[in-house]
């Protein structure tokens, strides 16, 4: 089974780098339309973390992983939600905290139902795919660091979003 532990391991890494290339594409169309980024002191320490967490499953991966399947699924399932968000913020979506002054918030897809969806699909991931192979102890170290930097993200987040958000009660501008 650490074939396959290995192969899934080998699967998110690529889906991060990907996502990686599109959300820079992404920030450099939004920067030339006069997009602003925030918080770009977290940023390195976000992609150190997923980083490290990756290496972190595969170094303490057991010789014989017994994959406990209904959190792979779990893990799966997380995935479709994963592009669910990509998919309804489209050329928006980022890795980082870029905003457009005057772009009204998506409220389509999951933003109908959450402020921040894909950060509860993140604190997920990383202490489901760990469990998975039973890694608690990395699902657990893990998570509490991803909740520490998401805490500073959010902050950032919620300060860069605070006048898009203030537009959108007050259309015309006047408070």
């Amino acid at each position: 089974m650490n074939g396959l532990a290995y192969l899934v391991v080998a699967l998110v890494a690529t889906q991060r780098v990907l996502e990686l290339q599109y959300a820079r594409r992404n920030t450099g169309a939004l920067i030339r339309r006069g997009a602003v980024e925030f918080g770009r002191g977290h940023y390195p320490f976000i992609v150190a973390l997923h980083a490290a967490w990756l290496a972190a499953i595969l170094f303490a991966l057991p010789a014989h992983v017994s994959i406990g399947w209904p959190w792979l699924t779990a893990f799966a399932l997380l995935q479709m939600g994963r592009i669910w968000v990509i998919a309804s913020l489209k050329s928006l979506w980022t890795t980082r905290i870029i905003t457009l002054p005057g772009e009204p918030l998506v409220r389509r897809g999951p933003y109908r139902l959450l402020r921040h969806p894909n950060y509860l699909i993140v604190v997920l991931e990383i202490a489901v795919l760990p469990t998975a192979f039973g890694e608690y102890a990395i699902a657990a170290i893990f998570s509490l660091l991803n909740a520490a930097l998401l805490g500073w993200r959010i902050r950032e987040e919620e300060r860069a979003l605070r006048s898009r958000r203030d537009l959108m009660a007050d259309p015309t501008g006047f408070a």
